[in-house]
């Protein structure tokens, strides 16, 4: 269909056997905060998939430079199969908290206590899904108003870890903001082997 506007999507990181990982992403994400956290997921053993609002779509980024295919439809995604939720920056989050669907497996995710992880301006999704009252959080500088409307206590750092939530500000922060997320993905691993 030519000249028509197609709807975000939503990436998803899943983790091999014992974790599993998401993320929320659409066509006009910041491309670093995909790619970054994704590789350290990899490179420490976990699996990616892809999850969106339209299967076999493939995404890129606002830069161009990173892609991805959407491997199943937000909607048809059980948040119980995944452990943990990473949300990109970029204009995606924006456009992404206007999708019932996706917004529903957010709120889902949120509820289940698991581990959520949002960059830049990932956490505008995670004001949508009513999950930052009462929490501590960063974002970029654009959407500290928003998170302090919406509740949430706004500090200006590297890394925010409150409860299951992590939050980073900028692409710079993203070596931090992948050791975060690996660090409490493999915890409970730790604490199994009694390490």
């Amino acid at each position: 269909m030519t000249g028509a506007v197609s709807p975000p999507n939503i990436w998803h990181c899943s983790c091999s056997p014992t974790f599993r990982e998401g993320t929320a992403n659409v066509q006009d994400r910041s491309d670093s905060e995909v790619t970054v956290p994704c590789e350290r997921l990899r490179g420490a053993g976990h699996q990616v998939s892809v999850v969106g609002t339209e299967a076999e779509k493939t995404v890129k980024g606002k830069r161009g430079r990173a892609t991805a295919t959407v491997e199943i439809a937000a909607r048809d995604s059980d948040p119980a199969a995944f452990d943990a939720l990473v949300i990109p920056g970029g204009h995606s989050p924006d456009h992404l908290r206007l999708d019932r669907d996706v917004v529903a497996f957010v709120c889902a995710f949120c509820a289940s206590g698991k581990l959520v992880a949002a960059v830049c301006h990932g956490p505008q999704l995670l004001i949508e899904a009513d999950a930052v009252s009462g929490r501590t959080l960063t974002s970029w500088p654009s959407v500290r108003k928003d998170l302090r409307n919406a509740g949430a206590r706004w500090i200006d750092r590297e890394v925010v870890e409150d409860g299951n939530l992590i939050t980073s500000r900028k692409p710079e922060d993203l070596e931090a903001f992948s050791d975060a997320i690996l660090r409490r993905l493999h915890a409970p691993m730790e604490v199994a082997r009694g390490m």
